[in-house]
């Protein structure tokens, strides 16, 4: 900071402690104590968009994206009196569903409160469609062409290992994934040198719902055929059609 001659300001920046065994030590900025700042504290803060808890799990994250949404389907639902299931679909899709689904892959939910509060926007955002009175939530979905939003997450995950294994964003695959070795015992994971190894250490529930582990078996039960899609449009057509 003093090198590039940008100063920070203290009294804007937060310590965020992560983990049970965390010390919880105080920080300064600007030099020791007394001479430097001492940071406050923070239990929750915001990056790119996505709320990070000291605990590293979603619920606060589910709980901002669902109310958002339920606001946007409120003026939705204000502005539009006929609501056919064209339409109505159509304007939930592009503006109130991405408040479920924006860096997904970052928070997606374990815990079935935090599964069922996102699952309730659409619901509700279903049952405000026309005609589809006295159907099940299934059904209403089958109608209008949706699956839930469980799936939904699912097939993201999908679409971001086959992004990062085939190097379509600029991440290294192996930062995230651990590709099987075909040299080593002849079994049905190692059969296709696009699966993958799932880690050992999984002790706890953040580490084994992260994106890079929770995908490991779902990727590899997928068929080889879709894992080698030449591009993203194609997989995405394959894994809709599987």
């Amino acid at each position: 900071s003093d090198r590039w001659q940008m100063q920070f300001n203290a009294s804007k920046c937060k310590v965020l402690q992560v983990g049970p065994k965390n010390k919880h030590y105080s920080y300064t900025m600007g030099g020791f104590a007394p001479a430097g700042r001492v940071l406050d504290r923070s239990v929750e803060e915001k990056d790119i968009g996505v709320m990070i808890h000291e605990s590293l799990k979603p619920g606060v994250q589910c709980a901002k994206a669902a109310k958002k949404a339920n606001q946007v389907l409120g003026q939705m639902a204000r502005g539009l009196h006929f609501r056919d299931k064209h339409t109505w679909i159509g304007f939930y899709r592009q503006y109130c569903r991405p408040h479920l689904e924006t860096c997904i892959q970052a928070w997606s939910p374990w815990t079935k409160t935090d599964i069922d509060l996102l699952e309730s926007v659409q619901q509700r955002a279903v049952k405000m469609c026309s005609g589809l009175k006295g159907k099940t939530y299934t059904e209403r979905l089958k109608e209008v062409g949706l699956t839930t939003l469980e799936e939904r997450r699912t097939r993201g995950d999908m679409i971001q290992v086959w992004k990062t294994l085939h190097k379509k964003d600029d991440v290294n695959p192996e930062t995230w994934f651990t590709p099987v070795n075909p040299i080593g015992a002849a079994t049905r994971v190692t059969a296709d040198k696009l699966n993958l190894v799932k880690p050992s250490n999984l002790n706890l529930d953040i580490r084994r719902k992260f994106w890079s582990v929770r995908s490991v078996d779902k990727w590899n039960s997928l068929p080889k055929e879709l894992k080698s899609s030449g591009s993203v449009i194609t997989f995405k057509c394959n894994y809709d059609k599987l």
